[in-house]
């Protein structure tokens, strides 16, 4: 809870310059800031861990659903509760080297995707989209993969916009349960 305006700050040891605010730490992010699990280079061999992902168990690799050419998989890093992606298990990096097949798979399992999220939490609208290149946005380019982000709405407010911080009200594992309990086979 934020303080009123009238009182004094609370006392925090070890935060810093006294501010009037309450501190919402998320550590947890550092991983992703640092590049850690980043693959070391553009190939397969090179750590990508959506070449990986698929070898672990659905719960391990907070695996949503498996197709026969794409799987759709929690963000580690989301931008929102629920954010899945669909991933070719083919490392391909451009939408363009998708065969036939997987590309069709990817689309379902985007649709697939969609319908599990307003099942399970009721999602108002979605972002979908992909970022092709390192300049486009994409944190792992070698290996494609479309982001599903639910959206509600008033979910954005003074968190994201002036405290740079996005809360999570759910563990992914418990969000990959739901998930996968809504999807429609």
């Amino acid at each position: 809870m934020l303080p009123s305006m009238t009182s004094e700050p609370e006392q925090q040891i070890g935060v810093g310059t006294q501010d009037a605010f309450q501190r919402l730490w998320t550590p947890h992010r550092m991983a992703y800031i640092q590049g850690e699990n980043k693959p070391s280079g553009p190939g397969a061999d090179d750590g990508c861990p959506f070449c990986s992902i698929p070898a672990k168990s659905d719960e391990d690799g907070l695996i949503v659903r498996r197709g026969d050419h794409v799987y759709a998989v929690l963000n580690l890093y989301p931008y929102n509760g629920g954010h899945l992606m669909t991933v070719p298990y083919r490392h391909v990096a451009d939408y363009t080297e998708l065969t036939g097949p997987e590309t069709a798979e990817l689309a379902e399992l985007t649709k697939q995707a969609m319908t599990a999220l307003r099942t399970a939490s009721g999602a108002h609208g979605f972002n979908i989209g992909m970022n092709q290149g390192t300049v486009a946005g994409a944190g792992i380019a070698a290996h494609l993969h479309q982001h599903i982000v639910p959206r509600w709405g008033g979910d954005t407010n003074f968190m994201p916009v002036v405290g740079h911080t996005k809360v999570l009200p759910q563990l992914l594992a418990d969000t990959r349960k739901m998930l996968a309990e809504a999807w429609s086979a």
